[in-house]
């Protein structure tokens, strides 16, 4: 029995190995809700798209259409796509419009391309702020054709997978996606319109300082979506949203905007995705794009860690990961951080289910079961002692009074002190990672952080933090959730005089592909005229085909009259006409 076309899409090997919790964002294309339409917006816009963009984008763009296996002529099936990607390592994945950051992030991370399924209304040619299958597979699939780029686009998603977040930042999401659902679908009132404008304004002005997630944002809005490549007085397009946008690609290359050398100041620069962008970043090179993301990654907290980490950790109220320097793993919601009044972490508590791992691979028994409640433990070295813990021996332990099946106290330089009954030394690539006593007290001063009654004591080794990241270490076996959004994209309702329309352009496709049946032209252009007067689409494809065979000189004028009608009685259609006209055959 054949396979359907979502499961097709979980047989594709990078799709294979995704962690569960964005497997859940795909759904299922539906390629035959696309409508004649539909693969008629397609065609014009990537026809458009070919001309413009063999100019003035990267060179690498008309190559990576031919790479990628992306058509001119209708909308590509994703499982169609995935056999070409396949090749160069990567794969492409169908969701429903804006997927949270972190999840897009990290998609990208294990090189698949979300590709929003739905596609632009007519009316939103030039450029919709919803994503789109015309974005995604147009925009962003043939660039990562090359491996430079390909390269830079898995390493800013690795990076943003790790990146920390907000709960402003996951607010100013919902605001933004409802604001693109509301856009694209048809006869939004305008005042709903100008109120979700309104949350989202409100929403960017009360962000507060920007988190690492905020500011990684901006970095890919400026490369990967509006990004422009060479010379900052003769740029080239690279972007997805410049490529997949027939209207801002061209005004992008006016005096207007403003060219600016891209550097890690970009980060700084807040964006509108509800508008035309008054400025863009120029990199030199692809090579540049991985030098500007290390200088930003070394900022964050998976590279330094320590106190600071650990802070924007807590202020995130997400599932976070600490590492200590042992390479144990704690994966929970950080609920506190103790200092020591050096500045430095004395000891960390979580809350709720956390869990803990080595090397991404959580341990053995150590599970959200084991720790339900939460889990704390101190950091840093012991007093007197010039080496850490995590690197002492069986002898160098049972020096310090640390055996199992035995009593031991444990004082560390920030005042911490642990005593209890060793029952177990666990160890990981030559390192002690834990020590779980029994009959356990943990103190500061005067403050009790852990009681014997409270159960066993499983305590971190490790002298520092060296990393803190976003989500948890293990994922599948956290079980780690992704927010799926509950508002969906909005569907275009087909009603009966939709769907005569659409039948008229599928006979028009049926006539152009097919080479025959020229004759029945006249009459399908009456009646699009008498049922469909405002369609200037179909009147361009039947003028295209009239032209290409020298038909009907009679009938060419007629049409030809009517869209410069169309034009000037409609000034937003001026130019897509007009340029439709222009890539008619001579």
């Amino acid at each position: 029995m054949a396979s359907s076309p979502i499961e097709s899409v979980f047989q594709i090997e990078q799709i294979a190995r995704l962690p569960n919790h964005l497997k859940q964002h795909i759904v299922d294309q539906h390629y035959n809700r696309y409508t004649p339409a539909d693969h008629a917006v397609w065609r014009y816009i990537m026809h458009q798209a070919l001309d413009f963009h063999s100019r003035h984008a990267h060179a690498a763009y008309v190559e990576g259409l031919r790479k990628t296996g992306i058509g001119i002529e209708r909308i590509p099936r994703i499982e169609e796509m995935n056999e070409i990607l396949g090749r160069i390592g990567w794969g492409a994945a169908p969701v429903d419009g804006f997927i949270p950051p972190a999840a897009f992030m990290e998609f990208q991370a294990h090189r698949v391309l979300v590709i929003a399924a739905d596609i632009r209304q007519i009316n939103h040619m030039e450029y919709t702020p919803a994503p789109d299958i015309i974005h995604e597979a147009a925009g962003h699939a043939p660039i990562i054709a090359d491996e430079e780029y390909a390269e830079y686009l898995r390493r800013i998603g690795e990076v943003g997978a790790k990146a920390l977040s907000s709960r402003q930042d996951f607010e100013l999401y919902e605001a933004i996606r409802h604001l693109s659902i509301l856009k694209e679908a048809p006869d939004t009132a305008a005042e709903e319109i100008a109120a979700a404008e309104k949350d989202v304004a409100d929403r960017q002005a009360s962000l507060g300082e920007p988190s690492e997630m905020g500011l990684l944002s901006r970095l890919h809005w400026w490369t990967v979506e509006y990004g422009l490549i060479g010379d900052v007085n003769d740029p080239k397009l690279y972007g997805a949203g410049l490529l997949s946008s027939i209207g801002e690609a061209a005004h992008c290359l006016t005096p207007e905007v403003k060219k600016l050398p891209y550097t890690v100041e970009a980060s700084n620069v807040a964006f509108d995705i509800t508008t035309f962008q008054p400025q863009l970043f120029v990199t030199p090179s692809f090579a540049h794009l991985n030098d500007v993301l290390d200088q930003f990654a070394g900022t964050m907290a998976f590279r330094q860690g320590g106190l600071a980490g650990l802070r924007k950790a807590q202020s995130s109220a997400n599932v976070a990961t600490f590492e200590y320097t042992s390479g144990l793993q704690v994966s929970g919601v950080i609920a506190e951080v103790v200092e020591d009044g050096a500045g430095s972490p004395a000891y960390v508590r979580t809350s709720g289910p956390t869990a803990l791992a080595v090397g991404g691979a959580e341990l053995p028994g150590n599970g959200k079961e084991t720790h339900g409640d939460g889990f704390g433990s101190p950091v840093g070295r012991l007093r007197g002692q010039t080496r850490p813990l995590e690197l002492f021996d069986d002898i160098g332990l049972r020096s310090l009074g640390l055996e199992t099946d035995t009593q031991a106290e444990l004082e560390f330089e920030s005042g911490v002190r642990v005593s209890g009954r060793l029952e177990r030394i666990t160890r990981r690539n030559g390192k002690v990672v834990l020590l779980s006593f029994s009959g356990c007290r943990v103190i500061l001063k005067d403050r009790v952080l852990f009681e014997p009654g409270w159960g066993s004591y499983d305590m971190a080794v490790g002298g520092r933090i060296v990393s803190v990241f976003h989500g948890a270490a293990d994922q599948d076996a956290y079980e780690q959730t992704s927010f799926v959004p509950k508002e969906r994209t909005i569907k275009v309702k087909v009603d009966d005089g939709a769907r005569r329309l659409h039948g008229l352009y599928r006979a028009v496709r049926e006539i152009r592909e097919g080479g025959k049946g020229y004759d029945r032209l006249p009459t399908i252009y009456r009646q699009l005229r008498a049922d469909h007067p405002e369609d200037w689409l179909l009147a361009l494809e039947i003028l295209e085909v009239l032209k290409g065979r020298g038909l009907r000189a009679g009938l060419q004028r007629e049409i030809h009259g009517f869209l410069e009608e169309r034009a000037a009685a409609e000034p937003g259609l001026a130019k897509l006409i007009a340029n439709g006209l222009r890539l008619l055959p001579n």
